[in-house]
């Protein structure tokens, strides 16, 4: 499989798996992570998704050769209604981006291209102090198709995200870190346990409650402030109908630890 799917109690990890190709998305390897963000988003015993790689790379980017076939073919695919590689991407990426649950990308080695633009994607990123992350488009004349050219300057002060993806450099994770992309950085040895411990402290939590704050915090940027505001008081309003918030504030009336069901 391109993509391994293993669960560690109420955490499911995606674990890109063509170390080979350092991890690089073919199009198998993007159908196999829309299908495994699907069924962790259906499976209610998942509480928190992780992304990681095999081998010495998070991902080394998209299939150059795939993206090229499509460009000697005029920018589409052969035939006629059939989806070329980039509607393959769009497709994957959305459906990662869609993911209600909290994502957190283990960057275990290089994130470069569509790589980062995975990380991108997450909500949270912990990287292994010896990984390098960059965007790497321009290294080979490719526009972004995962979001990096919309994303990285919405991210970055401007001149950084510009530096970034007119450059290809890739940066370590320490700098990324500085930057804000990244939230840790530990050595390689202690990443999957800090990411597991992490993931087991978010699972903890309400999922009502993270779905919520998720989609509030992807949100609210675009919006106008007054606009953010009314809607964070629509949703506490729906979220207080939860059992999941009656649970909250018994166990803190209580003094003990409140046991979310989702509901």
């Amino acid at each position: 499989m391109s993509v391994d799917y293993r669960l560690q109690g109420p955490v499911a990890w995606l674990q890109l798996n063509r170390p080979q190709a350092l991890n690089a998305l073919d199009r198998p390897a993007l159908e196999a992570l829309a299908d495994g963000v699907a069924r962790a988003q259906a499976d209610p015993a998942v509480r928190v998704v992780v992304l990681t790689g095999t081998g010495r790379a998070f991902c080394a980017g998209g299939d150059i050769k795939a993206l090229q076939h499509d460009v000697v073919a005029g920018g589409r695919a052969v035939a006629a209604g059939e989806e070329d590689y980039i509607d393959t991407v769009a497709r994957c990426f959305a459906a990662v981006r869609a993911l209600r649950k909290p994502l957190i990308g283990a960057v275990n080695g290089v994130a470069v291209g569509g790589g980062l633009e995975l990380l991108l994607c997450c909500d949270l990123v912990i990287a292994a102090d010896t990984a390098t992350l960059g965007d790497g488009h321009a290294n080979y004349g490719i526009f972004p198709g995962g979001g990096s050219a919309a994303l990285l300057p919405r991210r970055l002060p401007l001149n950084v995200a510009k530096q970034l993806l007119f450059t290809g450099e890739l940066q370590p994770a320490a700098q990324w870190q500085a930057w804000g992309l990244v939230n840790e950085v530990v050595p390689p040895a202690a990443l999957a346990g800090r990411v597991q411990a992490l993931a087991e402290a978010l699972a903890r939590k309400s999922p009502l409650l993270l779905a919520r704050l998720k989609h509030l915090a992807d949100t609210s940027a675009d919006k106008p402030l007054a606009d953010a505001l009314r809607q964070e008081l629509f949703e506490l309003r729906a979220h207080m109908r939860t059992q999941d918030m009656r649970e909250g504030t018994s166990a803190f009336v209580e003094k003990r630890e409140p046991v979310y069901v989702g509901r």
